[in-house]
């Protein structure tokens, strides 16, 4: 595995969890750098990180406050 891959691997514990936890992406990135797109798309769709995601829970947020303040009327 080339040396910025592995630097990006360590500096985020999302992708260091991930790769513990799957194995078989040590083979991939070892074999072909190109592959690391993939890796951390899956990364950001297993941990709920992508964009659509945090839009989705500052929605649910407001909901939860919007509840809240009703709740106390």
């Amino acid at each position: 595995m080339i040396l910025p891959i592995q630097f990006k691997i360590r500096e985020n514990p999302y992708y260091l969890r991930y790769l513990r936890s799957h194995s078989y992406w040590y083979k991939l990135l070892n074999r072909d750098s190109n592959n690391f797109r993939k890796f951390e798309e899956e990364v950001k769709k297993t941990y709920r990180l992508t964009k659509a995601d945090k839009i989705e829970n500052i929605f649910n947020t407001f909901e939860t406050i919007e509840k809240i303040m009703q709740a106390f009327k």
